[in-house]
């Protein structure tokens, strides 16, 4: 079916300029089964802009935090806002000199968890606000950038470690682009080695599926492992989207209660049955790098480049009820 063309203009940019940078945005329906998971009414809300590439949203305690990755800071946004406002800075280098937080995640006790790229850590913020390191390195190496992180129901860090955060110059140690897991005890294991450029990371709501987007942009696509790493199956190939036109690659990604798949990737926010069937897609007209679902779990938070968006679904994301 056509996507109809929906305009919507910025309240207030989160900076001083002119002028004030408009939305255009739509839902492109694929599937009627679509239907049932955002309504036909859905709107796309814009709450801030004016970032230079927002990424990594989570709902942490009533309120919406999300990295601005070149500008080394996390904000935080809360309804009733009129723009974001800065939450941690430096948010992922400490000297300043690379790159901020990228992915972020809670565990279990509410505490944020980051991927810190320019220090090229796992790290946590303790209820003091004070950062402690969790994972440096693997087999006695640094890792490239972290990217993105899940975390599983047993305390298990999944996360992706692709190059492309590090600073320029720089060498990396671990000469392939992985996929770790980082125990409860602090052992880190490396699951996959062999995929080019993993981004985004979710687990299935039985956690028998990892699933990873790859932003290869020779072939960005979504594929399905065994959370050992093994069983590699690709799902859904982005790359046709790409060629068309749509902005962007396959960056990050959250599951539903159902199952289903709402990554980021070229044109928007697809949203993919756990086959990789494509229902639609939130056409967002920018390159998109990731979503997470917050508020009682049915509103969908987008990071889109300099916009920060949000829309209401008719299913709720993991980890709400």
């Amino acid at each position: 079916m056509k996507a109809l063309p929906l305009l919507l203009l910025a309240a207030l940019p989160l900076f001083a300029a002119e002028p004030v940078p408009t939305f255009e945005g739509s839902i492109k329906r694929l599937d009627s089964a679509l239907d049932a998971l955002l309504g036909t009414d859905a709107k796309i809300e814009v709450l801030a802009t004016g970032f230079n590439w927002s990424e990594g949203p989570v709902w942490f305690k009533d309120s919406l935090v999300f990295s601005d990755v070149p500008e080394n800071t996390a904000f935080q946004w809360k309804e009733g806002d009129k723009a974001a406002s800065i939450f941690l800075k430096p948010s992922g280098s400490a000297d300043g000199r690379g790159q901020g937080s990228n992915g972020l995640t809670t565990d279990a006790q509410g505490r944020l968890i980051l991927c810190q790229q320019g220090d090229r850590c796992i790290s946590r913020q303790e209820t003091d606000g004070k950062i402690t390191q969790l994972a440096t390195h693997w087999d006695g190496k640094r890792f490239n950038s972290p990217n993105d992180l899940v975390i599983s129901k047993d305390g298990v860090i999944y996360f992706t470690d692709p190059p492309y955060g590090m600073e320029k110059g720089t060498q990396p140690d671990i000469d392939f682009h992985g996929i770790f897991a980082v125990r409860p005890d602090g052992q880190v294991t490396a699951l996959i080695k062999d995929l080019k450029f993993p981004n985004g990371i979710a687990l299935s709501p039985d956690e028998k599926t990892l699933y990873i987007a790859a932003s290869d942009p020779a072939h960005t696509a979504i594929y399905a492992f065994n959370p050992d790493g093994t069983h590699r199956r690709e799902i859904f190939d982005a790359t046709p989207l790409k060629t068309a036109g749509g902005k962007g690659l396959c960056d990050g990604m959250k599951v539903d209660t159902q199952g289903n798949i709402w990554t980021t990737g070229p044109g928007g926010v697809l949203i993919l049955t756990k086959e990789g069937k494509h229902l639609g897609t939130i056409l967002t007209g920018q390159a998109t790098g990731n979503c997470t679902f917050g508020d009682d779990g049915s509103t969908l938070y987008i990071t889109a480049d300099m916009f920060l968006l949000r829309v209401k679904t008719k299913v709720n994301g993991m980890g709400f009820k």
